[in-house]
């Protein structure tokens, strides 16, 4: 058993770093150091097998195997060169090249990923008398090379499919908020399993999907497979512990408190059957209902959406009249809850006729958004209505 501790990486949706900080040290990692669009950590191989299995909010788990410095493409392709490739993984897989650069002097980054190519296998042939194919859409090992100024970092990629690909979504929708920023977001809104929960505007349900598997502490990756699978430090029997401790942690019930709605009907049969696959089909709520028919289920709780927005979906005009519509919404009918908006809209807030309390700059890939935190403090109360459900 491998008990040495490596440098690793975990990447996140921009603005997630400290909730990912948060949850990196809760599941084992040390020395944590984080920056833009990521952390920095410590950990050994059984804690990276619990961090891919468990977390909610990073993109990747990438092992840094490599430093150095350079200022041409020879630098870059020696530094290469020197690390030891087959030591980490075997000829007989297949592998892929991604390089990214913040400043990088160099003019062309597909040179770059070429001749670190080249690099690897050269060394699998000088050592191994084999090299390894290349694979651009389903390698077993993905080289990830970033360069900044003057410094290139290697790392190997013990995630493979992205982590916010949970496993269970047979289909996406038009425009798919990515699970980890959903997550997040329920990290940033401070939500606990013991607080109701809604999203009127769930879409394919991404948010209470992972509120759900949040509640019922179950393992986001216990269906899928993991690159670190492919490497020589492989060890079958710690990946064997790790998945039975996650299993023997999902709670077997939970008292439902998430309710979700849209008005589309294509969306909502999305969610139910992604539900169902990830196992929370009976802790959720799920109707078919257009946002401003909408009652509170509850005196107070926590409201979470992601509205379209004119980049994604429905037109600029009718947003901008739809927006103060959500707020008098909001107003008359959710004092005492708390309402959290994300949207890459800028306009939004200054359409709802309301004053956010706090805005968290994010990105759902590459779009830049915000997080609107909103405390509905006045207006009068309405009474709850029943909210039914169509599971």
């Amino acid at each position: 058993m491998d008990s040495t501790y490596y440098r690793f990486f975990a990447p996140c949706p921009r603005g997630l770093e400290g909730v990912l900080e948060n949850e990196l040290l809760e599941l084992g990692g040390l020395a944590t150091i984080g920056t833009q669009g990521g952390v920095g950590f410590h950990a050994d191989w059984s804690t990276v097998y619990r961090i891919n299995l468990n977390s909610h909010i990073a993109s990747r788990v990438l092992w840094e195997v490599g430093h150095d410095t350079y200022s041409t493409e020879e630098d870059v392709y020696r530094a290469a060169y020197r690390l030891g490739w087959p030591e980490w993984f075997a000829s007989s897989r297949t592998i892929k090249v991604k390089v990214t650069a913040q400043r990088c002097p160099l003019r062309s980054l597909d040179f770059l990923t070429l001749r670190i190519k080249d690099a690897v296998c050269d060394k699998f042939v000088a050592l191994c008398g084999k090299r390894p194919s290349v694979d651009r859409r389903q390698p077993n090992i993905r080289i990830d090379v970033f360069l900044a100024s003057d410094g290139v970092t290697f790392y190997l990629d013990t995630s493979g499919e992205p982590l916010f690909k949970r496993g269970y979504r047979q289909a996406t929708a038009e425009a798919p908020l990515r699970e980890n920023l959903a997550a997040g977001v329920l990290r940033l809104a401070g939500w606990t399993p013991d607080e109701v929960l809604m999203d009127p505007m769930c879409g394919s349900g991404t948010i209470p999907l992972e509120a759900a598997l949040m509640a019922r502490h179950s393992a986001p990756g216990v269906g899928r497979s993991f690159a670190f699978e492919y490497l020589r430090s492989y060890d079958g029997t710690q990946w064997a512990e790790a998945r039975k401790a996650a299993q023997a942690e999902r709670r077997t019930q939970v008292r439902s408190v998430i309710y979700a709605s849209d008005h589309n009907v294509a969306a909502i049969k999305m969610a139910a059957r992604a539900f169902q696959a990830a196992g929370v089909g009976s802790d959720i709520q799920l109707r078919h209902s257009d946002v401003l028919s909408m009652e509170p289920p509850a005196a107070q709780g926590l409201l979470v959406m992601n509205p379209p927005y004119g980049m994604r979906l429905g037109k600029a005009t009718e947003l901008r009249a739809f927006y103060p519509q959500l707020g008098n919404w909001l107003k008359q009918r959710f004092v005492g809850w708390r309402v959290y908006v994300l949207t890459a809209d800028f306009l939004f807030v200054k359409a709802i006729g309301l004053s956010p309390s706090r805005k968290i700059p994010l990105y759902n890939g590459p779009i830049e958004c915000r997080l609107y935190e909103f405390k509905i403090v006045t207006g009068r109360p309405k009474r709850s209505r029943k909210f039914p459900s169509t599971n």
